[in-house]
């Protein structure tokens, strides 16, 4: 990774300073790379001391950094300030929350706290490639790499970064030059990113998630609100939630900056949505009062469930903003591919769809899901996070044929499911081992009629029974090619 791209300012804003990288990992050990690199005298703090931490302490020690395993709050003197002897400069993982003692340490020293997101953006070059930046609740990882897929059917040098593909230090300080970025980015990459201005950006939706690290649905919003802050083209917004209009109408942007709408109905004036199944644009077209832009059929979206061509929408509105045609719009959605375990089709057995959804790991992952097919029997349940049931079952009584509960908190949405749902019939299976999925896929089979989809769509975590989400969806997968071999 090389430096030629940095900003002078930003290498003499950084060069000798103090600064702690707090949190190993993905983010950290990239920063703290970059900024010795940068000449800065680097402390590394961690909270683990696992096998793979003590691998990236070797290969950090072997650079002259200076790392310690253990909370990372107490200084050398183990003094009350909580912060490493000189600290000028905190750069932290996402992941650290904002309530631990360094932090707190840090705003009474005045000390400033940057993200990786933040030392990122501060280190591009004059001639750095826009942003165009993604949040929501669900929907970001699909909706930047549709926005990636139609630059790139537009000619342009782009990739997918933030919180997915290439990492943001990589494509600042890389040898290779874009033309603009699709960044994904989340509500704790946002909350340490103060000085971040997008070309142009979106929230898909915003619904109750990481509420333990916020503290509260406010702060969250807020979050993700920062997003639109300075934008310089559009702040793309979600018409079907209202909350996210609301986060475009606080925001501080550039003169002439507008607010642009996505819904799946027909769109008003500076909006993008769907006519008689094809999408379109009535935001980037002359006389929008009169004329609408066709992008792009509804079939060219993959899989086109509602909530995905609502992912469409998204993408096409900030590729629009960037002056992207319509046809590179239609042309990028067709070429996207969707990553595993999203709305996957599986196999069709007998005249049912398997549908494997493992990457809907919360309820308003699960509602959209849901949503997209008339008749389910449900695979569900895992780690709850604090989460209930009710508002999702109640929604979704009508298109459930029967349910299948699996995991440490099916108890909830058995519950769930008495209250909304009576009728539908549950198999509560309890055992959590990896077995578990096998015969819950045989028992969804015993439930279906042909016509139906079997979905699994947990509207839990996965890590009482699989490692990640991944692996619950190959559970899954291979489940079903058992039952149709």
């Amino acid at each position: 990774m090389g430096s030629g791209k940095v900003t002078s300012s930003a290498l003499s804003e950084l060069r000798g300073k103090h600064v702690t990288v707090a949190g190993l990992g993905v983010s950290g050990l990239p920063a703290a790379k970059v900024l010795h690199g940068l000449g800065a005298h680097v402390t590394v703090v961690n909270d683990g001391a696992d096998e793979r931490a003590r691998a990236q302490v070797a290969e950090l020690e072997a650079l002259g950094v200076t790392v310690r395993l253990g909370d990372g709050t107490a200084s050398d003197s183990g003094s009350a300030a909580g912060l490493p002897e000189g600290t000028e400069l905190i750069v932290t993982a996402p992941g650290w929350k904002p309530d631990k003692p360094l932090f707190a340490a840090a705003g009474r020293a005045g000390v400033p706290v940057w993200g990786d997101v933040e030392l990122a953006w501060r280190l591009r070059g004059p001639d750095a490639a826009p942003w165009l930046a993604v949040t929501g609740t669900n929907g970001k990882t699909t909706t930047v790499q549709m926005l990636a897929s139609i630059l790139r059917a537009a000619g342009l040098r782009t990739a997918a970064v933030g919180n997915i593909g290439v990492s943001l230090l990589d494509a600042v300080l890389g040898e290779e030059k874009y033309d603009v970025l699709a960044v994904e980015l989340s509500s704790y990459q946002l909350h340490w990113a103060p000085s971040l201005r997008a070309h142009s950006a979106a929230v898909l939706n915003l619904a109750p998630d990481h509420l333990d690290w916020h503290g509260s649905m406010e702060a969250y919003a807020a979050d993700k609100g920062r997003i639109y802050e300075g934008n310089r083209v559009a702040c793309v917004y979600n018409v079907a939630d209202k909350a996210t209009e609301d986060l475009v109408r606080e925001a501080d942007v550039e003169e002439g900056c507008r607010a642009i709408g996505f819904t799946l109905g027909t769109p008003a004036p500076s909006q993008l949505g769907v006519v008689e199944g094809i999408l379109v644009d009535r935001a980037f077209v002359e006389d929008r009062q009169k004329n609408a832009q066709e992008l792009a059929e509804v079939s060219d979206v993959n899989p086109p469930a509602p909530h995905n061509i609502a992912n469409a929408l998204a993408a096409a509105a900030l590729a629009r903003a960037f002056g992207v045609s319509a046809a590179a719009v239609r042309d990028g959605l067709r070429a996207f591919t969707p990553d595993a375990h999203r709305i996957a089709h599986v196999a069709d057995v007998d005249g049912v769809a398997y549908v494997d959804d493992s990457k809907a790991t919360n309820t308003h992952a699960a509602e959209a899901s849901l949503a997209a097919y008339e008749s389910i029997v449900w695979i569900a349940g895992g780690l709850a996070k604090g989460a209930t049931f009710d508002e999702l079952v109640a929604g979704a009584a009508k298109r459930l044929r029967g349910a299948v509960l699996i995991g440490a908190d099916r108890a909830l949405i058995r519950e769930a499911l008495a209250r909304h749902a009576p009728e539908v019939p549950v198999v509560d299976l309890d055992r959590t081992d990896t077995g578990a999925m096998l015969q819950a896929v045989q028992e969804a089979q015993r439930l279906a009629r042909p016509g139906d989809t079997v979905l699994l769509a947990p509207a839990c975590a996965s890590m009482d029974m699989f490692t990640n989400y991944n692996k619950r969806g190959d559970a899954f997968a291979e489940a079903v090619r058992e039952l149709g071999a």
